[in-house]
């Protein structure tokens, strides 16, 4: 058969068409700015006391474990977090009501201490849950395998006094809030593409803990111990560095957090739930006990599964004791990647069906303190616990010199399956990035 211009064309136009929707186009962010939230633009305030309402609420609160035995709670995270709120009130519209968590990023950059942040949050009946990021965002390589490359992050510098004075202003921040709130520390760390993982930077297993504990213990030492601490890694994949070994221990960690979705590069054949997660809970089981919380989660629809996939999950859950909660991650950052549940009707409705159940009617409150343990005979599902579980004490900071160095293994250069291409943390604030 003779080729034709029209043909060679066609062919050339095809071939283009799918190497920018799979290889090309899931690699570009969203370029759209955040838009300035109500309260937050313009320069922090130099004092910051706590608004009346943090006083008032307070009083009247009552000291709850948060989540209550037998129950999970639902989270979302945004693109923009506390700095613009339009995307949670999309969510909370599609759904029928407001998740029991807001989480957002702060990255150390160019982020000084603002307690409007915390408060947006709080305010609104949601537990405020930062996922703090020591690096410049800003500065973030467009090529995969150099996205952890600044050398000025390393863990080295965190753990030799170079941030002290910022963490320092962050802890005393905290304290001063006035309610409690959760920190996810430097996540995803078994992987290479943030400066503070292991695989970056000429890091070691050894420092990521030396530098966990170091930044712990700045919060203890000040007194700002109404923090709930999230240690975070990416689930399990090929040449990702053994979790355990990057483990702080029990007295320098609450809860327990894992990333995973379902659509990205790697996972275009269908996975459930349990099959993303639960080898990596079975993982986490061998050495820790900590309640365990999905803090990163979502699925695309370009298979048209997606509302599929959320009442699957649903349907799941109730499998996995160890699980406390999930966090959905509601947002577009990825032309090819949208995880927002809000933009999809049947989304919405498998989502607003799942809710419905009772377990997850969780309410935070200015007094509520993280749950330390998690009750495996918890109460059948569906059920609210007959009497709330007291609350666990928090153990003391331990002393326990470092884990052994360990050596990370053979790195990767391609984001693994079941992760979201990480994105720029972006601030509303003037003259942020």
């Amino acid at each position: 058969m003779r080729i034709t211009v029209p043909r060679v064309l066609g062919a050339l136009v095809l071939a283009l068409m799918i190497v920018y929707t799979f290889a090309w186009a899931p690699n570009l962010v969203d370029s759209q700015a955040a838009p300035e939230a109500p309260g937050l633009g313009g320069p922090i305030p130099e004092h910051q006391p706590a608004p009346a309402w943090v006083k008032e609420r307070a009083v009247a609160a009552p000291t709850e474990v948060f989540p209550p035995a037998g129950k999970k709670f639902l989270g979302i995270m945004t693109a923009h977090g506390s700095y613009d709120l339009a995307p949670l009130d999309e969510f909370s519209r599609a759904v029928g009501r407001d998740p029991s968590v807001l989480q957002f990023s702060v990255g150390w950059a160019d982020s000084p201490f603002d307690r409007r942040l915390f408060d947006q949050v709080a305010k609104r009946g949601l537990m405020p849950l930062m996922a703090w990021e020591p690096w410049d965002f800003r500065k973030e390589s467009p090529i995969e395998e150099e996205r952890g490359n600044q050398p000025e992050y390393a863990l080295r510098h965190i753990i030799g006094g170079r941030f002290d004075d910022y963490i320092t202003k962050w802890a005393e921040g905290v304290k001063e809030l006035g309610y409690p709130v959760a920190i996810r520390f430097a996540h995803e760390m078994n992987g290479f593409w943030y400066p503070w993982g292991a695989q970056a930077n000429g890091n070691t297993s050894e420092q990521y803990i030396q530098a966990w504990r170091h930044v712990h213990d700045i919060f203890t030492r000040v007194g700002a111990d109404d923090v709930t601490w999230v240690w975070s890694p990416n689930r399990d994949y090929d040449g990702s560095t053994p979790v355990q070994s990057l483990y702080p221990g029990d007295e320098y960690v609450d809860w327990v957090g894992l990333s995973g979705y379902f659509g990205t590069k790697g996972v275009e054949e269908y996975k459930s739930f349990n099959e993303i997660f639960q080898p990596s809970v079975r993982t986490l089981r061998r050495f820790t006990q900590r309640p365990i919380v999905i803090t990163e989660t979502g699925a695309v629809d370009f298979d048209g599964r997606k509302a599929e996939w959320i009442s699957e999950m649903f349907r799941q859950l109730p499998e996995n004791p160890d699980l406390i909660g999930v966090i959905w991650y509601e947002a577009r950052k990825e032309r090819q990647a949208d995880w927002r549940i809000a933009v999809s009707p049947a989304a919405s409705a498998a989502y607003r069906t799942g809710m419905g159940d009772a377990r997850y009617d969780v309410k935070w409150t200015l007094k509520a303190t993280p749950l330390q343990a998690v009750d495996k005979a918890a109460d059948p599902p569906g059920t609210p616990p007959s009497t709330p579980p007291p609350a666990t004490t928090r153990a003391p900071t331990s002393t326990a010199p470092p884990r052994p160095t360990t050596k990370p293994p053979a790195r990767t250069t391609t984001k693994p399956a079941g992760s979201r291409t990480p994105t720029a943390t972006r601030t509303a604030r003037a003259g942020a990035g």
